[in-house]
């Protein structure tokens, strides 16, 4: 299996919209932009799937060591390798790759946020960079641009904290910010514990307005000279847009499923969305 095949198993096998939000792109983007997600997925991995934290933290370690080697032209992955060309062809900061294992080493350190600034910062880290690395292969004209994927970046990562209550709440993770559970007088017991009420309901409604207006805020800031160039992430917006749409539509009910849409529906919303530019 070769480094390009390997990426391209990985995002597959993912089921994630990201998935199908570059591949209508040509050849190198879609090459690059496949290895970066794969990269996503490997780091954020060892966070889900080890739950001995010390062997967590010596797993980021080997990625950051093996950052370096990529960016000193010695990649032993099969991800890393698959990056070369990436390097090669766009401009992606080596700290940025960094600043995303920077963001899983925080879900080995802190599962609560005592308000939105505090996980605005964990946000960044994971997801707002990644729109920043994406940006980059894609190709703008308009710095402006670099604004509006951080920002779509940041609604990405709120709408799967949205999508993923219960699911993080099962691994004793909780991303809903302390301070707004109280505002609406949510017990933490009741998310741990998947207990639903009027009140959950009005949280996550206001969780979902606040994503709305980031996604909202961050298609503001686009150029028009660079959407074409930008659809991809045109694309992803429009599946998770549907996403919180369809959530909200099923009353918020989060903490006992995940709701998705069908890969049918990802695709067509895909094409929809691409070809409209």
């Amino acid at each position: 299996m070769t480094p390009d095949e390997y990426c391209q198993q990985r995002a597959a096998a993912s089921g994630s919209s990201f998935y199908y939000s570059f591949m209508f792109l040509e050849a190198p983007r879609r090459q690059a932009i496949t290895a970066l997600y794969a990269f996503c997925r490997e780091v954020d991995d060892v966070v889900d799937e080890c739950s001995d934290r010390q062997l967590a933290r010596s797993k980021l370690a080997w990625w950051r060591h093996e950052i370096d080697s990529l960016y000193a032209g010695k990649p032993g992955h099969p991800v890393t390798q698959a990056l070369v060309p990436a390097l090669e062809n766009f401009k992606l900061p080596c700290e940025q790759l960094h600043e995303i294992i920077d963001g899983m080493e925080m879900d080995l350190d802190q599962t609560r946020f005592l308000d939105f600034k505090a996980l605005h910062l964990y946000c960044y880290r994971v997801a707002s960079v990644v729109g920043l690395l994406a940006a980059e292969i894609f190709g703008y004209q308009d710095s402006q641009t670099l604004k509006y994927a951080h920002d779509l970046g940041l609604a990405f990562q709120l709408t799967n904290i949205i999508r993923d209550v219960g699911e993080d709440a099962r691994r004793g993770r909780v991303y809903l910010p302390l301070d707004e559970l109280k505002r609406f007088e949510v017990p933490l017991a009741d998310i741990l514990n998947a207990k639903y009420s009027d009140n959950f309901r009005r949280l996550m409604e206001f969780q979902i307005e606040r994503a709305e207006q980031t996604y909202a805020q961050a298609l503001a800031r686009l150029p028009q000279k660079d959407r074409k160039a930008q659809r991809a992430g045109l694309v992803m917006a429009a599946i998770y847009r549907s996403l919180l749409a369809e959530i909200k539509r099923d009353g918020c009910l989060v903490l006992d499923r995940r709701t998705s849409l069908t890969p049918l529906r990802k695709l067509w919303l895909a094409w929809k969305t691409w070809l409209k530019g």
